[in-house]
């Protein structure tokens, strides 16, 4: 097989195990490996025959840089109010802690040499970003869970590689009085190029930016090549600084005003889950199959003993005397600790380090048969975490009570007093909504009623990253202003994904193209085609009520439109499998067939009121 075909393939199966994974509720890990693993046993070709080692892992630490340059992107300050002694506290003495018993199980428990046993050790003390984040989005758990647990994915992954920098160098250079010199002299390379020159960069790309000296079309790939260049650039300074330069780099950019990096953002995301496809399939295929049947039983030990002891006893232990979570959220984050691409790519480096100085004489010569197995050692922790706290992670959050349950609950953009009256309808049976506008008058109606409601512009940073929106999976905008109704749409496709974000029928619809705004810039239409604002705002005035009314194989949509009348508007539907949704302009047809209970909720006009009402068409559904 050439390059070409073997890097097409790769490409191929990394995106169908994306698409795989989301259609299936699984970590995409999962298959990533296991497409990884196949396609060296089938083929018997892996990256290896194309690319140098030394290349390799120099294009992986890259990939590795522009993923934790997103992660730092995604970190607030602002969550650090509520998350702020948590996210320390697992950062610090959660690290210690871990890092202490897995080098007892590794060095008593397995026989290994203390050098490996405290490489590990380092190692193991990094969960996964790339994998936190998507078991994130299915528990659904609490914003503080979720601020605490994603910085600690982020900020423990530079912490975990630099341990496993001062680990190789204590292991050959030992602890003499010049070696100390040597660690005090690392520590100042670390702070200078980890700390303070990401910090200068990032002024100086605000500064570009800020004045506009790069063109749009250059913001996305400018970072990339600064993310690449700073890594690059800290790691000649002092090897495994650059993980904590790109870090901090994302970090800076993020927490500052001056300038929108949004969409550079967007464009992170994206390239993301390209590079963590490509990674883990060309990573995993370089393993042999005979290599992890040989480290199966410490593999499983390992595995047993870092899920059942290290972990909880890490994070009760760095969270006594501190008040700042409860039992229940300690007991959650104790048994969320998968490992990544971070782990997998840091073992790499050092293993084959190791394996250099055990040739060259700084270190036994024995050692170099024990780092050889730490990539399949390292691969096996990374495919029992996930596959462990991915099936178990939604069970144990529904039993300790911490996850918000469906996330298909709407976030309104508006609070007219018709939209507080369907709210309070799903409300009532237990959905998940929250009510957002700028006008006092109407939260305080809504609030009246029982509704949850915020006084807060749907627009503002604040509502999109400050604001705990657990069980809130959909928005529909439904101001009176078609344009901000709009801006709403695109600005939390970020949030809910396009699937999921819905509008009024815009008041332009029958206007010229000159004048109407583009049908891209729209989010999916709601309720229906004729729906608009003032429509809805007018049909509200008029005596009614909100029903909610099953559907049954023998009681369908044409027999509730009998039973209530063409007026009668279905706004919202709720089924066991889909959960709750808003109707669409083309409802009715789609829905003759009832295959399972639903339940509709529906704008139904008094009946005095229709049979007084003038004979006009119906709104079309």
């Amino acid at each position: 097989m050439d390059a070409l075909s073997y890097f097409g393939i790769v490409l191929v199966l990394g995106i169908i195990a994306q698409w795989s994974s989301w259609r299936l509720k699984i970590p995409s890990i999962l298959l990533l490996l296991a497409f990884g693993f196949g396609l060296s046993i089938t083929t018997g070709v892996k990256i290896d025959d194309y690319i140098g080692e030394e290349t390799l892992l120099s294009i992986v630490g890259i990939f590795v840089a522009i993923i934790l340059f997103e992660g730092g992107m995604t970190l607030k300050l602002s969550e650090l109010k509520e998350a702020g002694t948590p996210v320390i506290r697992l950062c610090t003495f959660t690290v210690l802690i871990g890092f202490v018993l897995t080098f007892l199980v590794m060095y008593y428990g397995l026989n290994y040499a203390w050098q490996i046993s405290a490489l590990v050790a380092s190692i193991l003390t990094v969960t996964g970003p790339t994998v936190v984040g998507p078991l994130l989005r299915v528990v659904q758990p609490s914003k503080k869970i979720s601020s605490v647990v994603k910085w600690e994915g982020i900020v423990v992954d530079p912490i975990g590689a630099i341990l496993a920098l001062l680990v190789y160098e204590v292991a050959t250079l030992g602890w003499s009085n010049d070696a100390q010199g040597t660690y005090l002299l690392i520590f100042l390379k670390l702070i200078g190029a980890g700390v303070v020159f990401p910090y200068i960069l990032a002024k100086f790309i605000i500064f570009l930016l800020k004045r506009h000296l790069i063109p749009d079309f250059l913001h996305s790939v400018f970072l990339l090549a600064m993310v690449a260049g700073s890594f690059a650039a800290a790691d000649q300074i002092q090897k495994e600084a650059g993980l904590i330069t790109v870090t901090v780099l994302g970090m800076v950019l993020s927490n500052q005003n001056a300038v929108s990096v949004r969409h550079i953002i967007e464009f992170k995301e994206n390239l993301q889950v390209l590079i963590i496809s490509l990674l883990f399939i060309l990573l995993s295929g370089r393993i042999d199959m005979m290599e992890m049947k040989e480290v199966l039983v410490p593999g499983l030990i390992l595995l047993g003993a870092l899920i059942l002891f290290v972990r909880p006893i890490s994070v009760f232990g760095a969270m006594l005397f501190s008040d700042t979570l409860g039992l229940r959220e300690r007991a959650f984050i104790s048994f969320l600790a998968p490992r990544g691409i971070v782990a997998a790519a840091v073992i790499s480096v050092f293993a084959l380090e190791f394996e250099h100085a055990a040739e060259a004489g700084k270190l036994p010569y024995a050692i170099a048969e024990q780092a050889h197995q730490l990539v399949p050692l390292i691969f096996l922790i990374i495919i029992g975490t996930v596959t462990i706290y991915g099936l178990l992670a939604l069970p144990l959050a529904k039993k300790l009570g911490v996850t918000a349950g469906r996330s298909d609950g709407v976030l309104f953009a508006g609070a007219d007093s018709w939209i507080v009256e369907v709210a309070g309808a799903l409300a009532k049976d237990g959905h998940a909504v929250l009510l957002m506008d700028t006008k006092y008058e109407k939260i305080a109606e809504a609030k009246l009623a029982g509704v949850p409601a915020m006084r807060a512009n749907i627009l503002s940073e604040y509502a999109e990253h400050e604001v705990d929106l657990g069980g809130i999976g959909q928005l529909v905008a439904a101001t009176p202003n078609d344009e901000i109704n709009s801006l709403a749409s695109i600005e939390y496709v970020h949030n809910f994904g396009r699937k999921n974000i819905w509008q009024l029928a815009p008041e332009d619809k029958h206007q010229h193209h000159s004048k109407a705004v583009s049908h891209h810039k729209r989010a999916r239409i709601c309720f229906s085609a004729d729906a608009t604002y003032n429509e809805l705002s007018t049909k509200f005035t008029k005596p009614h009520s909100i029903k909610s009314t099953n559907l049954t194989e023998k009681f369908g949509v044409e027999d509730f439109y009998a039973e209530y009348g063409e007026e009668a508007l279905i706004l919202f539907v709720y089924d066991e499998k889909n959960g709750l949704r808003p109707t669409t302009p083309n409802f009715r047809n789609n829905f003759q067939n009832v295959t399972e209970p639903t339940t509709l909720y529906a704008f139904v006009p008094d009946k005095e009121d229709v049979a007084c009402a003038p004979q006009t068409a119906p709104m079309g559904l």
